[in-house]
């Protein structure tokens, strides 16, 4: 047996870090399908089979208003930053603030960014870029992929002199062959939270039920902490800080 899964990309790591755990208790395998969030939304929409759902928690709220999934199901995963990455090797630049986030980009022969369409960081990234006031200035460097995961891999792989990337922190970490320099600096930030929850019409909702409770257990703590998520209790300390949240 197999749970299917449709996952933004952020949770891809901490999915595979926990499957052997999964396999053990249950028995039962996790067929996993991950890419930006809005991707997941319509692949879903249009009929793709799922058991569970690990999506932004408005996409999330979304879905359970519209029945797709199952209300009591939900639940949080944690909350992941959106970061800074250079290929694995390369100088880190500043990116302490505006002007050095600013000077690093503008530096940057190749930048590697997520959908800015359907994936969060990217969406926030590609509005980041104007309110820096260099969207047209990057604009012939621009390299878009369908995710933050294959931005990355692509990251790693580029022959560029200088390149550097953004998406959210947990594809970053999960990705041999970059480096994760820092989230985005005051005022540029944004922190997304996960969330689960069971689909209305999951072949295996006990499964997916156990899959969801281990991916929010306070007993997984540490595979989410070592997999760039934070504690739900950080939201309302970079809230404060200023922070953006994903508004999907």
């Amino acid at each position: 047996m197999r749970v299917e899964v449709l996952s933004g990309g952020a949770a891809q790591g901490l999915v595979a870090a926990l499957e052997a755990q999964f396999k053990a208790e249950t028995g039962c395998d996790i067929a996993g399908t991950f890419g930006a969030v809005g991707a997941m939304r319509e692949k879903l929409l249009a009929g793709a089979r799922a058991d569970l759902l690990i999506l932004t928690s408005a996409l999330i709220a979304e879905l359970a208003r519209s029945g797709h999934v199952v209300a009591g199901s939900v639940v949080d995963v944690g909350v992941v930053e959106t970061g800074v990455a250079t290929r694995a090797g390369d100088p880190a630049p500043a990116v302490g603030n505006a002007d050095e986030l600013r000077a690093a980009l503008l530096a940057a022969d190749a930048i590697y960014f997520p959908d800015p369409k359907q994936a969060t960081a990217g969406i926030h990234f590609a509005k980041a870029l104007e309110r820096l006031g260099i969207g047209r200035d990057v604009a012939p460097r621009l390299q878009p992929h369908p995710n933050g995961a294959t931005a990355m891999r692509a990251l790693a792989q580029s022959g560029a002199a200088r390149p550097i990337g953004c998406t959210q922190v947990t594809e970053i970490l999960a990705t041999p062959g970059v480096t994760l320099v820092g989230p985005l600096p005051e005022g540029y930030e944004l922190a997304t939270v996960y969330t689960v929850g069971v689909c209305t019409k999951a072949a295996l909702p006990a499964e997916a039920a156990r899959l969801a409770a281990l991916l929010s257990s306070e007993t997984t703590g540490e595979a989410r902490a070592k997999a760039g998520f934070r504690p739900l209790g950080s939201l309302s300390r970079m809230r404060g800080e200023g922070n953006q949240c994903a508004p999907w």
